[in-house]
């Protein structure tokens, strides 16, 4: 029974590590944060954007371990909600921005010269899609 246990310890560490590595890597090689930074040109934030997500995925670990739970109001939701959506779209933002994914993708599909019309349809796209998964799969 010992050793199932330790051997458990020790496929749940290995894979912890190797995805925390790999994220690591994947933020760092890309040069997610900087870009993020000067996208929103707040260069004196650099430290703030940083910690900001090592909090966020330590806090996410444990979270996620220990089934933490936060009696919150309903209206106390709303910006912490709000606050964690604009977080992740300027990093997926940025990430965008460094692989030069839309300007690739409208000359893919022939809309070098719409390519607004295309950001826009996404941003709408994907308005709509979270508040259909917030109304229908949240709420209910």
């Amino acid at each position: 029974m010992a050793v199932e246990v330790l051997f458990t310890i020790f496929i749940g560490l290995s894979g912890g590590l190797a995805v925390g590595s790999g994220l690591v890597a994947f933020i760092t090689v890309l040069g997610i944060i900087p870009r993020l930074v000067q996208l929103t040109k707040t260069y004196r934030a650099v430290q703030a954007y940083e910690m900001a997500v090592i909090s966020g995925a330590l806090f996410g670990t444990i979270a996620g371990l220990h089934d933490l739970r936060f009696p919150l109001s309903d209206l106390l939701t709303i910006p912490v909600g709000l606050a964690a959506g604009i977080f992740v779209g300027m990093l997926a933002a940025a990430l965008t921005e460094v692989l030069n994914v839309f300007p690739i993708l409208a000359k893919r599909i022939g809309m070098e010269g719409n390519l607004m019309s295309l950001v826009m349809a996404i941003v709408f796209g994907k308005i709509i899609g979270s508040l259909f998964h917030w109304i229908f799969y949240v709420t209910f």
